[in-house]
């Protein structure tokens, strides 16, 4: 079974969520960048409310795609973003120290394209998580002429699958009639969002679900993944 999602920045436990339960995923990193989506920002758990992390980007044609689109790094968003985590969100969380290097390191390394940093904040989650699943990258898998579900179906095929793991926001663009003709039948996610301890919630404040997966994972450390598991797991 493989899953195909556009390369997100900090992506939340949704997408964590279906590549783990893949044989593969693939980076659909050949559509149209979304300003205003997921795939340059997410949020994370501030004191208060929660805090946006947005990596600027280079204004270029509307119709460029996600893997070319290059990173504004005249402007110091490493810098604020890693404060952001270091010191304003998740200094106090149990497991900030047993993760602070390799995020340090992310955000060193002084890289140029978008997509590249969102498979590596990705990449980082997964280990994290103890999850193996291998990435791909549509990119590299060659040149599609379809569009939607034809795209999907395309992908899927050529990754020599022959079915596709697909999250409930796209029920109302896919069609399964399209998927059949290549061969490939569509097993929907249907994702339910873990609750867990938040070290920046009182125990009487209410859970504040949706954020980047990297708040699990520094709440929880090594029981992240049987955390994510479970509630899906759940009758």
């Amino acid at each position: 079974m493989v899953a195909i999602h556009q390369p997100h920045y900090w992506p939340w436990l949704g997408l964590l969520d279906k590549i783990d339960r893949s044989d593969r995923v693939v980076m659909l990193d050949t559509v149209q960048f979304e300003r205003r989506g997921w795939q340059n920002r997410n949020y994370i758990a501030g004191p208060g409310k929660p805090i946006l992390l947005t990596v600027p980007v280079e204004q270029a044609s509307r119709d460029q795609h996600i893997r070319d689109k290059k990173i504004d790094n005249t402007q110091k968003w490493r810098m604020k973003h890693y404060k952001a985590l270091a010191e304003h969100c998740y200094r106090k969380a149990p497991y900030w120290n047993d993760y602070k290097e390799e995020i340090a390191d992310l955000y060193a390394a002084n890289r140029e394209n978008l997509s590249d940093l969102a498979i590596a904040t990705t990449r980082l989650l997964m280990r994290g998580f103890g999850i193996d699943t291998p990435i791909l990258r549509a990119g590299e898998l060659g040149d599609f002429s379809g569009a939607k579900s034809e795209l999907l179906a395309q992908i899927c095929a050529k990754a020599g699958a022959d079915t596709l793991l697909a999250g409930e926001g796209s029920r109302d663009y896919m069609d399964p009639e399209v998927t059949r003709r290549y061969g490939v039948s569509i097993v929907w996610q249907e994702f339910r969002h873990p609750e867990y301890r938040q070290h920046t919630r009182k125990s009487t404040e209410p859970f504040v679900p949706r954020l980047a997966a990297i708040d699990l994972l520094l709440n929880a450390g090594p029981d992240a993944l049987r955390v994510l598991r479970q509630a899906r797991e759940r009758d």
